[in-house]
């Protein structure tokens, strides 16, 4: 690449409105803004997030988002090459809001639309962050997706496995609304976890007698739900000391799924005889602590680079949005007004669905 290639990213799958500016050049990438409104007061009071209250959000902010996120970055409209924008999967009214707003700016400006995949938006942030290179084994784990994938380029994955249920971060959540935690439930559980036994509440470890990568979280929220029933019936009530026992025992339970797995796809990946073996994380849930922890040591077991993008790289941003039209943006790719908003699409097209299918596609 000779010329410098500078992005505008649209993000708004889910609770977080976003926009960013990427540019990228022979000496490296550099995000030159990258703004983020979150929503968690807006659904604070309904313990998870609303649709409805999402979609009008977006709708509110992303102008607001788009304009600082150029003020901060120090360029105009005129200054960028294309605008990309996150297509789907996710909340339907949200991806729609985005998606009309990228298309209202290139219909305005004649700038190039380039629709991107929330996943590989994830799945491609360490490249962003540290340049690593093809292909790579990825573990994207998030609020409503965990799979494990080996990626060969920037539209070509192969998914080894993933959660048939709950994804991780679904389940913290779940479980923080449990035991009366505040949303989002990774950070609450996490930091009660840390004041915790884990040894005193033993919760299962889903399918860890298969023989494969996929993962199961629905059981452990339930396994908690009896855990903190029984000490109820028997105390009265939940102390201080019990909720922080609880949670480190489900936190335990989900790092050590994490890692089983992870040797498993490790050991398939490592069939390719990769020149430089790479383990890279991403997603919300690899803002936790312990589990990245667990994941490093696995993948140090086994003689692999281990990557994790900066925290705030991680949860939903609109820079990797634009990191990753960036990457499609030099295949070739460009999207027209008939670019759909999908609230289903799987990042590899070739593989069965992992949660079923419907009229609109397989979930994931």
């Amino acid at each position: 690449m000779t010329k410098a290639l500078t992005l505008l990213g649209l993000e708004s799958s889910c609770d977080d409105t976003a926009a960013a500016v990427v540019r990228r050049t022979d000496a490296g990438t550099e995000v030159l803004a990258s703004v983020v409104f979150g929503q968690a007061e807006l659904h604070s009071a309904f313990g998870g997030v609303v649709p409805e209250i999402a979609a009008r959000a977006h709708t509110e902010k992303l102008d607001t988002s788009v304009q600082q996120a150029l003020e901060a970055a120090g360029v105009t409209l005129a200054d960028l090459d294309a605008v990309a924008v996150t297509a789907g999967p996710g909340l339907i009214g949200g991806v729609l809001a985005g998606v009309m707003c990228a298309k209202g700016i290139c219909a305005a400006t004649g700038l190039p639309l380039v629709g991107v995949n929330h996943l590989a938006g994830h799945a491609l942030t360490p490249r962003m962050t540290d340049d690593i290179a093809f292909p790579y084994l990825m573990l994207l784990v998030s609020g409503g997706h965990c799979q494990f994938l080996v990626v060969r380029g920037p539209d070509d994955f192969s998914r080894l496995g993933g959660t048939i249920d709950d994804a991780p971060g679904e389940a913290f959540d779940k479980v923080a609304r449990l035991l009366g935690l505040p949303q989002p439930g990774g950070p609450s559980v996490e930091a009660e976890a840390a004041k915790g036994n884990a040894t005193r509440f033993r919760m299962p470890r889903p399918l860890l007698d298969r023989d494969d990568c996929n993962l199961s979280f629905s059981g452990l929220k339930t396994a908690l739900l009896r855990a903190r029933d029984g000490v109820i019936a028997e105390k009265g009530g939940l102390t201080r000391a019990d909720r922080a026992d609880l949670c480190a025992g489900f936190q335990e339970a989900v790092v050590e799924v994490l890692a089983a797995k992870l040797r498993r796809a490790l050991s398939i990946y490592l069939e390719e005889r990769p020149d430089v073996p790479t383990v890279a994380v991403a997603g919300g849930v690899a803002a936790n602590g312990a589990i990245r922890a667990a994941l490093e040591q696995v993948a140090a077991e086994a003689g692999a680079a281990f990557v994790a993008p900066p925290l705030r790289f991680c949860t939903d941003n609109a820079a990797m949005i634009a990191y990753a039209g960036i990457e499609l943006f030099e295949g070739g790719q460009r999207d027209d007004m008939t670019l759909a908003a999908r609230p289903r699409w799987p990042l590899d097209r070739s593989g069965p669905a992992m949660l079923g299918s419907g009229k609109k596609g397989a979930k994931a």
